[in-house]
């Protein structure tokens, strides 16, 4: 029946079908054929070009904050061709209530002007739903200098966290931790060494908070007034910088908002707009009976020009003068945790952006990855101007995902419309 019902919404929605690409496909973590599974998807191209994935390896069976979790990972030098051996970035301790309990749901950013990576996650054994400021979801920051080969201790930076939100009128946190996945770096805004870097939180209770560093995560600032949510009803966020500098927010709607696509909101001009649901707006992203993590990236980009309006007897060529951006953004299309797709719109000019109503409307595709059981997902542009797309797929009954890596080409996911600038 499930398998009638995604035949059928293949072919009304019109998706964009997965094609030959799928040869390329590598399950570089599999729950499967591991007595531990895994989950929650984190990839990243450090400055060498070289491409570091992340996931869970839950000895608890469930979410952190449940019982020991580890965080493995794994290294390509060729842009996804080859995957170096598994390894364990760090382990758990597995005593129970100790704050290195467990360590899961990894964000990482890399720096884009030295070998320098940072990866905060969820450390302890406090569930994000039981947690009170008294005992809160405690948050770690781990270290490389050698662009992901070799990592530091962790350091345990709850309270600095924590601390910014305590005197919000809309209360202080109870619980939060940093959208799993990525950690976005400006390409605009620099402070002395480092290119300022952005974290979304999933945070109650009063939906996400948005926090930044100048520093590369040693201290952190409240993006906007701490008496405001960007998304009072967002679940997991993430984070990316739109083409005139502004800061997109882009969450996950919790599960009393069953099908309202994500919850959109931008900062600019030192200030949060008001959010807005992607499925109530023209073309909007939509994603059928799930609330589900999914990745937003925004790159540079060039159409692709037709010779000819015989497109099937004449090859098209590069428009060497123009540029845009496009924004891409994975979700689960449904029904349910399945059909993972990508969907894009081009940002030709500052008004297909200029307000959230605006960025959430007029979207094409999707492009549909797979069309099996799937959840989370995330994606980087590759050092060949592929997008690394990383996601979790079959899920294995034992709270696990096969966690699956593909390289996919702007042209593909555009039919044929744009190439990575």
């Amino acid at each position: 029946m499930r398998f009638l019902l995604s035949l059928l919404l293949i072919l009304n929605c019109q998706w964009a079908t997965v094609d030959g690409q799928s040869s390329t496909t590598q399950t570089l973590f599999s729950s499967a054929s591991s007595e531990v599974p895994y989950r929650i998807p984190a990839i990243v191209k450090n400055k060498k070009g070289e491409l570091l994935a992340f996931t869970d390896y839950r000895h608890c069976l469930s979410d952190i904050g449940f019982g020991r979790v580890d965080l493995h990972y794994r290294i390509s030098k060729d842009n996804g061709r080859t995957w170096g051996p598994e390894q364990t970035l760090i382990e758990g301790n597995g005593i129970e209530g100790d704050h290195f309990c467990g360590f899961g749901d990894a964000a990482v950013v890399a720096d884009s002007k030295s070998n320098e990576v940072l990866l905060l996650c969820v450390c302890g054994q406090t569930p994000y739903f039981q947690a009170t400021r008294d005992n809160p979801n405690r948050v770690a920051a781990i270290r490389s200098y050698d662009g992901g080969h070799t990592w530091g201790a962790p350091e345990e930076i709850t309270e600095s966290i924590y601390t910014l939100f305590d005197d919000s009128q809309i209360g202080p946190v109870q619980s939060l931790f940093v959208g799993s996945g990525k950690i976005t770096q400006s390409r605009k805004v620099k402070v002395g060494k480092y290119y300022r870097i952005y974290a979304a939180l999933c945070a109650r209770p009063g939906g996400n908070r948005v926090i930044y560093s100048d520093d590369f995560g040693h201290t952190w600032h409240s993006l906007g007034t701490v008496h405001q949510s960007p998304a009072p009803l967002g679940d997991e966020p993430k984070i990316e910088e739109l083409p005139d500098g502004s800061v997109l927010l882009s969450s996950r709607p919790g599960w009393g908002n069953l099908n309202s696509g994500r919850f959109y909101n931008i900062y600019g001009q030192e200030s949060w707009s008001a959010p807005i649901a992607s499925a109530e707006c023209p073309s909007g992203v939509k994603a059928e009976n799930n609330v589900t993590n999914g990745e937003i990236l925004i790159v540079k980009v060039s159409p692709i020009r037709v010779k000819s309006k015989i497109k099937s007897q004449e090859p098209r060529e590069r428009s060497v003068n123009a540029q845009c951006y496009i924004a891409l953004q994975s979700v689960p299309l449904g029904p349910g945790r399945s059909n993972v797709g990508i969907y894009w719109k081009a940002l030709s000019s500052p008004a297909d952006y200029a307000n959230p109503e605006s960025f959430a409307s007029g979207w094409s595709g999707p492009y549909l990855v797979t069309t099996r059981d799937a959840a989370y997902s995330t994606m980087c542009v590759q050092q060949d101007g592929r997008i690394g797309f990383f996601w979790e797929d079959t899920s294995n009954g034992r709270g696990g995902y096969e966690m699956l890596y593909r390289p996919i080409s702007i042209s593909t996911i555009t039919a044929g419309r744009y190439e990575l600038r």
